[in-house]
């Protein structure tokens, strides 16, 4: 079992930047791949970012690449999202994800965060 938490969200102006964090819980969190995903107002929830729990590799969506930096520390349980030149259309709710396979579906992640509201100002 993993639970996880998001923190991180706020408010922040066209060009600025903000650092996302995922704290799981759960002694097998180690062999979990890792997920951001977001939600805006009236839209689905669509893929981010993933990360590999084995070689670390990563992928992101192509709205964000550039952009955004996904990373994972194992001694602090914890994934990271660094979210820089943030524009307006990044305001969404964010939500970090675990599952044994990290793809863009979300069906193949198993555990999810509650949330973290990012707000992008114009």
């Amino acid at each position: 079992q993993v639970q996880l938490v998001e923190s991180g969200g706020g408010l922040v102006q066209a060009g600025g930047s903000l650092r996302l964090s995922c704290a799981a819980s759960g002694r097998t969190f180690s062999s979990y791949d890792m997920g951001w995903f977001r939600q805006a107002p009236g839209k689905e929830r669509e893929f981010v970012a993933a990360i590999r729990w084995s070689a670390g590799s990563t992928s992101y969506a192509d709205s964000v690449k550039g952009r955004f930096t996904i990373s994972r520390d194992y001694a602090k349980n914890t994934m990271y999202l660094q979210m820089n030149s943030l524009k307006p259309e990044d305001t969404a709710v964010y939500y970090c994800a675990a599952g044994r396979v990290a793809t863009m579906r979300e069906m193949t992640y198993d555990y999810w965060g509650q949330g973290t509201q990012v707000t992008v100002s114009s």
